[in-house]
């Protein structure tokens, strides 16, 4: 049999996160974990008015920070189903990481931010939201 293709990554920075409230959502895909990082930088981090509580990251540039971030592994219809299913404002997009590499993560749409805290100072959504 031909070699299974890598199973796509996912970059976490909220309520997808271990021991979050949107985490089963991930478990139930089938997801792994495999790693605790952070993003580049040139990233900053909002929390949005959403039920539940979630954070907002955007792509920043130059006033950006790393922002802490899970990397997890799923099956590709798992990714699928989760990309289908997403709720305005959040997108998938590429996100940076630390390591120079980058996966499909976690964004959020700039209008959504009107209104929002930047949150950023806090490095991400757990040093935040134990704050």
């Amino acid at each position: 049999a031909p070699p299974l293709p890598p199973r796509p990554r996912l970059a976490v920075v909220g309520a997808h996160l271990a021991g979050q409230p949107l985490n089963p959502q991930l478990l139930a895909l089938g997801a792994t974990f495999k790693a605790t990082t952070t993003t580049a930088a040139g990233y900053r981090l909002f929390a949005l008015r959403t039920d539940p509580p979630k954070p907002g990251l955007v792509h920043a540039g130059s006033g950006g920070h790393r922002i802490e971030a899970e990397i997890w592994e799923l099956p590709p219809e798992g990714l699928g189903a989760l990309t289908a299913a997403l709720p305005r404002p959040m997108t998938i997009g590429r996100v940076e990481l630390a390591d120079g590499t980058s996966a499909p993560g976690f964004l959020c749409e700039p209008a959504a931010l009107d209104g929002a805290e930047d949150i950023t100072e806090y490095g991400g959504w757990r040093a935040f939201r134990n704050s």
